[in-house]
């Protein structure tokens, strides 16, 4: 059984077919490359599976099970959340706080699963892994500064660290190398490593910079207007005439 498969998928705004019947099966965890020219489909795509916008026809399956035009909320207590282009982090909060609030239940129900887990303990045990994680990117001495004073390349990363403190099944990661520095790009590379080596899981990451997504992922999925266009290793899919002519033109 995959762990997460998409069949058929389409999703049209208007008249611009944002996706045209998209495939493709993730049969276990790895670290996965989503590539392709603007407008080839992929944030749509990852739109559509994170229950941000329901497609047009097609199906997203999760583990087995059916999860199409499931909510956000919804799809991410099913075990998958994302992060999004436009860095998304309550910059008013500390940076502890940021990871913490990630942490909690999120949707229908979340009220009584927030009062259960009150314990002291349990606060105590999020807590260290809060902090744990934002040490293995460098934010531990702002821990308790408001996120507003860390730089672009900071917030993407502290954003990056609160979507895996609930630990997903399927981690969707759109473009979380764009307006990191090059040393910042180098702690993202670790982090993600070392968390794929600690918690196996779908790792599949939107990425532009191709030499950053080339040296990370094993198994590369390029689209184009709207489709899969090809499916292979960083080689191959960086030899194949067909991805060249999708960007070249």
């Amino acid at each position: 059984m995959s762990i997460l498969q998409v069949s058929g998928l389409a999703k049209a705004y208007g008249g611009i077919r944002a996706l045209e019947g998209v495939d493709f099966d993730i049969a276990g965890p790895g670290i996965y490359g989503l590539i392709g020219p603007n407008g080839a489909g992929k944030t749509t795509l990852f739109d559509a599976v994170a229950g941000t916008v329901k497609p047009d026809s097609g199906r997203v399956m999760l583990q087995g099970k059916d999860v199409t035009g499931w909510p956000s909320h919804r799809m991410a207590r099913a075990g998958i959340s994302r992060t999004f282009q436009e860095c998304r982090v309550l910059a008013e909060e500390s940076c502890l706080d940021n990871v913490l609030f990630a942490a909690q239940p999120k949707g229908l129900g979340a009220t009584v699963r927030q009062l259960v887990t009150r314990a002291s303990g349990h606060r105590r045990d999020l807590r260290e892994e809060a902090m744990r994680l934002l040490s293995m990117v460098r934010l531990q001495d702002y821990a308790h500064q408001p996120a507003a004073l860390l730089s672009f390349g900071q917030r993407r990363l502290l954003e990056i660290v609160s979507t895996f403190i609930s630990s997903p099944e399927v981690f969707l990661l759109d473009e979380p190398a764009s307006g990191v520095n090059p040393a910042l790009l180098e702690v993202l590379a670790d982090f993600i490593s070392a968390m794929y080596a600690e918690r196996p899981r779908v790792f599949l990451v939107v990425e532009h910079n191709m030499e950053f997504i080339m040296s990370l992922a094993q198994d590369i999925i390029v689209m184009h207007q709207g489709r899969v266009l090809e499916r292979g290793t960083p080689a191959q899919v960086q030899a194949s005439p067909a991805v060249m002519e999708a960007y070249l033109g």
